[in-house]
């Protein structure tokens, strides 16, 4: 059995992450539980915010015509909350109040979940 995926992107996500890999080279993501634009997932230029063993990578995200994986990051204490989640990464209009890089582009990445089911949380150990 293949292991479900725990990240997905709209196709508005993924457009909007071809775009900005095409300007700004590879990517990652990193969600956190409050800093700036709240619980909103942050896009930085890869290795432009450092992990460590606070975080989790949750996924690394394949977006067709970008080179790199996007590696997605949790903050170990976001992911005590949301750990039974599916994550999935969209768009929508407006200008967050963070660092992340689509802020110029009058956009904000945005999350969107569910309760996993129960064949995802096995395949998890969350069960």
């Amino acid at each position: 059995m293949t292991t479900p995926t725990r990240v997905e992107l709209t196709g508005e996500a993924a457009d909007l992450l071809r775009r900005l890999a095409g300007t700004h080279g590879p990517l990652m993501f990193h969600q956190s539980g409050g800093c700036c634009d709240g619980s909103s997932p942050m896009c930085f230029a890869a290795g432009e915010f450092i992990t460590s063993d606070a975080d989790v990578h949750l996924q690394d995200l394949v977006v067709e015509g970008v080179a790199e994986p996007i590696p997605f990051w949790m903050s170990v204490s976001q992911y005590e909350y949301w750990k039974h989640t599916h994550l999935t990464v969209d768009v929508v209009q407006g200008r967050g109040s963070g660092f992340s890089l689509e802020a110029p582009e009058g956009v904000r990445f945005l999350i969107r979940s569910r309760l996993m089911t129960e064949p995802e949380l096995r395949a998890y150990d969350l069960l």
